[in-house]
């Protein structure tokens, strides 16, 4: 999914801060967005339009995030719920219903590369020996939940939203990094970066790009 050997530029949830992103766009590093590209911020159709320029330039590719499916399966005629996801199937062009239903259909829900793995929400090291799995006619399977929404422990915090754990970092194996995002654990604006005791590491690049924060991205090396 990834071109061998192209130095990369990881991009964190973009939640239609198409502004930020077309920034992020401008390199000639080939781009691995981490998923949830929609709602929440000002444009979402202005951010699907860069990411679907950068697929048919063959420069970047985007995850599967939960906000992407939850607005693919609004497109299939699925009953979905909340305001985000509401205002964006309002504001998306007719015209662009087709395209954005393909490619978020087509979107992996993660990818792994010998020394990385790439996901929205969380790792499981089965998805170091399988691929990840076709969009989902019904619920997601346990893995594919993993990838899109973390570890959830079915309980909510006090803000209303779901509780997730981050007992998945230990189990990213040595010399391999996972980058996500779907998690806003940053303190400082910056990516929040977490070892494990094995010498495995979590990289969070979900800095709050439209909802209040900003986008944040990082330059890898082929991997």
């Amino acid at each position: 999914m990834i071109p061998a050997g192209v130095p990369l530029r990881v991009v964190g949830d973009v939640h239609g801060d198409s502004r930020a992103f077309a920034l992020a766009a401008e390199t000639d590093r080939y781009i691995v967005q981490l998923g949830d590209l929609v709602d929440d911020g000002p444009d979402t159709p202005g951010a699907l339009a860069i990411m679907f320029r950068l697929i048919d330039e063959q420069r970047g590719m985007f995850l599967l995030g939960n906000h992407d499916f939850k607005l693919a399966r609004g497109l299939l005629g699925h009953h979905v719920t909340g305001d985000a996801v509401e205002r964006t199937l309002a504001e998306l062009p007719l015209s662009m219903h087709k395209r954005t239903l393909q490619e978020i259909m087509d979107a992996p829900a993660w990818v792994a590369t010998p020394r990385a793995l790439f996901v929205h929400g969380g790792f499981h090291p089965a998805m170091r020996r399988q691929p990840p799995p076709p969009f989902p006619t019904r619920r997601p399977d346990p893995l594919l939940a993993r990838a899109l929404f973390g570890q959830t422990t079915g309980r909510a915090t006090e803000a209303g939203r779901p509780e997730r754990l981050l007992d998945w970092i230990e189990d990213i194996p040595a010399g391999i990094t996972v980058y996500c995002g779907h998690d806003r654990r940053s303190q400082d604006g910056r990516p929040y970066i977490r070892d494990n005791a094995s010498g495995g590491r979590a990289v969070f690049l979900d800095t709050g790009a439209g909802k209040g924060g900003h986008l944040s991205w990082m330059d890898i090396e082929p991997v």
